[in-house]
């Protein structure tokens, strides 16, 4: 059982400080070195990103913007408008453009989303994303659909069905994989659920992390956007933070009927991307850019499940299935989540996510992004060595 000494506890303390501030997300890795500078963070496995997909960007940031001296006029001048930006993206995802919203983020759309279409009543399964439930209007009801623990918290799309269909709420929201356990369902199983429940005004499917998933050796990425052309109430929200890791630049879009993008753009939403997401989202429609992004995707998939498998080898935790590029774990020596991410902070320097937040988790639970390789090997150690 992982015990904090008298300096630890003080230290914790502050951390758990700064986590209460941050409300239901974690304080960023810039606020924890400003607050707490004696801390010395080696690996941050609290929020979740593409390393290599990172270092990709920059190389074509600095060939094609800075070594071109570009960059500044990407800086100084207006980035394009929506509906430009979105004609950007259209090529990509093979969507027209006219049913692409983009946003300052997915968390944009989300809060876009939630509060222009979703009305009396929505579904939401938890654990999962807060936000779904946060940014609801003080008026629409939320119904919780709990996963079961002992279904490793996976969502059974009959009894899914079953208990919509009973409710009957205007909108449901569905993240695939799931946040925080990684749960996937796959693309028949999703169709099944959009199939029988054509009478919900509006089914909101978060693919954040579908980058991550796969269905076959070939790790195939299986979008929900095409379900967009068939079914007229489906909404996919993405974020580009995760895959391709550039959070800091905020990019991020929403697949929808062209109407409801209509409305959106209605509402004043201009000039809500930077120049720097611009050039990502003009990079992102770039055949030798997504080529070059595709052999990243899968080296980085086929080391994560490496490290979840090395996860799954100590013995005073229980590894949850994933599809995403996180594994959620389950403490079960007695250690509080709490205590485990101020040890792994303090004296390993891995900066890890509790799940004391997550409404729907019953235990101790543990959030932990792979990282590049080497850095995995290092949050293994800090694991085997807290535990001994």
């Amino acid at each position: 059982m992982i015990i904090l000494d008298e300096v630890e506890q003080k230290i914790a303390n502050s951390i758990k400080a700064l986590k209460e501030a941050a409300g239901s997300h974690s304080p960023s890795i810039f606020t924890l070195e400003e607050e707490l500078p004696d801390l010395d963070v080696r690996v941050d496995a609290c929020f979740l990103s593409n390393p290599y997909a990172t270092d990709l960007f920059l190389k074509y940031l600095k060939k094609e913007l800075v070594d071109t001296g570009k960059l500044r006029d990407v800086l100084e001048f207006y980035p394009s408008q929506n509906d430009v930006i979105a004609s950007a993206i259209s090529a990509a995802i093979n969507v027209e453009k006219d049913k692409i919203f983009v946003g300052n983020g997915a968390i944009e759309v989300i809060q876009a989303v939630m509060h222009n279409f979703v009305e009396n009543k929505v579904v939401v399964n938890i654990p999962t994303f807060s936000s779904y439930y946060e940014f609801v209007k003080p008026d629409t009801e939320v119904l919780f659909y709990p996963l079961q623990k002992d279904n490793d918290y996976m969502l059974d799309p009959d009894d899914y069905i079953a208990f919509v269909k009973d409710e009957n709420p205007d909108s449901v929201v569905i993240i695939n994989p799931n946040n925080p356990n990684g749960g996937y369902l796959k693309h028949s199983q999703l169709r099944k659920i959009l199939e029988q429940l054509r009478q919900v005004k509006n089914i909101i499917i978060d693919e954040s992390f579908i980058h991550f998933a796969f269905e076959s050796e070939a790790m195939k990425l299986e979008s929900a956007t095409e379900f967009t052309k068939e079914f007229s109430n489906v909404i996919v929200i993405k974020s580009m933070s995760k895959d391709f890791g550039i959070a800091g630049i905020r990019a991020g879009y929403g697949v929808m009927s062209n109407l409801k993008v209509s409305e959106l753009l209605g509402n004043g939403y201009l000039w809500n991307s930077s120049g720097l997401s611009e050039y990502f989202f003009r990079l992102y429609s770039k055949k030798e850019f997504l080529s070059d992004y595709e052999d990243v995707r899968k080296k980085y998939i086929v080391e994560a499940h490496e490290f979840f498998a090395l996860l799954s080898d100590i013995p005073e935790i229980k590894v949850y299935p994933s599809m995403a590029n996180f594994a959620l774990i389950e403490l079960l020596d007695g250690s509080s989540s709490e205590d485990f991410v101020s040890k792994m902070l303090i004296k390993y320097g891995v900066y890890t996510r509790t799940g004391s937040d997550k409404i729907g988790l019953d235990g101790e639970f543990v959030r932990i992004a792979s990282r590049t390789k080497s850095e995995n090997e290092i949050i293994i150690k800090a694991i085997q060595n807290i535990f001994n």
